[in-house]
C-alpha cells in the first residue's frame, strides 16, 4: 500500500518520498501529489491524508522538499533553504513521477498541499495544466505581509543589515547564515515566531518526524518575502479550486485567505476549519479538511471518469 520511493528533479536532485496505491485498483487510477509546508517533512502528517486519498480510490505522491527530509539537495547549495520557486518546480517534477507510474491514469492529477506547500498548490495549479484539480489549505497568501507580522518591525533593520552580511559571507563560501524555525520565547528571532507553531513542531517532530531540522537559512526570509502565491488564484480557472482556510489562522491569516479566494474564478469552493493554522491536522479539523480534499477530488477525478465511462458504454 506504501512504497518507498524516488525521482529526479529538473534541477538535478533527487527527491523522495512515498507512494500510496488503492486496495484493489483495476486499471489506471487518478493520482494526488502531496507537498508539505515551511521547513515540515511528510512524516509531519502527509501520510495521514494520503491514506484517506487512498481508501476513496486515489493513489498519492507524497516527498520530502529538496533539502529536507529525505530528499538531497542541488550541488552548491545549503541544506535547510526554502527556496519556493525550487519547491514549485520540485512538484511539477513529482506531478511527471507519477504520470510515469503504470498504475496512474496521467490525465486525473490532482494537488493538494498544506501551508507554504498549499500556496505551492495555487501557483502549480496555475501554471501546470496536467492538473486537473487543486487543493490548499491553511494558505500562505502573501509573503511580503506575512513577513512584516511575523518579523518583529524593531528587527527589520538588523534583519536587513544579516541579509547583506549573508550575501557577502556566501559570496566568499562561508557558511550561510542560519536561523531557527521555531524558538520557545516567540520573542526571540525564529522563522515562524508563534507560540502554536514552538508548540506543534516540537511535538511532531518528537513523536514521528525525527528527520525534522529546527533550522533555515537566514535568506530562506528574503526568499519568503518576495513569494506572492495569492496573485495566481485568479489564474488557475478553468480547473477546478478548492481552498480550505481557518478563519482564526494567526500564522497565515485566515482573512488574507478568505480575501484572496474571491479573485479566484469558478469553479472554486470554499471550507472553513475551527481553530488555527495547526488544528487542520488533528482531530475535528483533520477530519474536516481531509474529508473536504477527498470529495473534492472524487467529484472532479473519479466521478468524470465514471461518467466517461458510462457515455461511451
Amino acid at each position: 500500500m506504501r512504497e518507498d520511493i524516488e525521482f529526479s528533479s529538473s534541477g538535478g536532485v533527487t527527491l523522495r518520498g512515498w507512494f500510496f496505491t488503492p486496495d484493489g485498483a483495476d486499471g489506471e487510477v487518478p493520482c494526488i501529489v502531496l507537498a508539505h509546508g515551511f521547513a515540515a517533512v511528510k512524516e509531519m502528517h502527509l501520510d495521514d491524508y494520503a491514506e484517506v486519498f487512498r481508501q476513496a480510490g486515489f493513489a498519492c505522491v507524497a516527498y520530502d522538499h529538496p533539502g529536507f527530509g529525505a530528499s538531497d539537495v542541488a550541488p552548491g547549495k545549503p541544506r535547510q533553504e526554502i527556496d519556493p520557486w525550487e519547491q514549485v518546480r520540485g512538484f511539477q517534477d513529482a506531478i511527471t513521477y507519477a504520470q510515469g507510474r503504470p498504475e496512474v491514469d496521467a490525465q486525473r492529477i490532482g494537488v493538494w498541499g498544506s501551508s507554504y506547500g498549499g500556496a505551492h498548490a495555487y501557483v502549480v495549479g496555475a501554471i501546470d495544466r496536467r492538473v486537473k484539480a487543486v487543493c490548499g489549505q491553511v494558505p500562505l497568501i502573501s509573503g511580503r505581509r506575512n513577513f512584516e507580522t511575523l518579523v518583529r518591525v524593531d528587527f527589520w533593520a538588523a534583519t536587513w543589515e544579516l541579509l547583506a552580511l549573508d550575501r557577502q559571507g556566501r559570496a566568499r563560501g562561508e557558511a550561510p547564515i542560519m536561523m531557527p524555525v521555531v524558538h520557545e520565547n516567540p520573542l526571540e528571532q525564529s522563522a515562524l515566531p508563534t507560540a502554536d507553531s514552538y508548540e506543534w513542531f516540537t511535538r511532531t517532530a518528537a513523536e514521528q518526524a525525527p528527520s525534522f531540522v529546527n533550522e533555515v537559512t537566514l535568506r530562506t526570509l528574503e526568499l519568503f518575502q518576495g513569494y506572492e502565491p495569492g496573485e495566481y488564484l485568479k489564474r488557475i480557472s478553468p480547473t477546478p479550486l478548492l481552498m480550505v482556510v481557518a478563519p482564526l489562522d494567526r500564522l497565515a491569516p485566515g482573512e488574507w485567505a478568505c480575501e484572496a479566494y474571491e479573485t479566484a474564478s469558478h469553479p472554486k469552493r470554499l471550507v472553513t476549519l475551527p481553530g488555527g493554522h495547526f488544528d487542520a491536522y488533528t482531530g475535528d479539523g483533520f477530519e474536516l479538511s481531509s474529508g473536504a480534499a477527498r470529495d473534492f477530488f472524487a467529484e472532479h477525478l473519479l466521478r468524470t471518469a465514471d461518467s466517461v465511462a458510462a457515455g461511451s458504454r
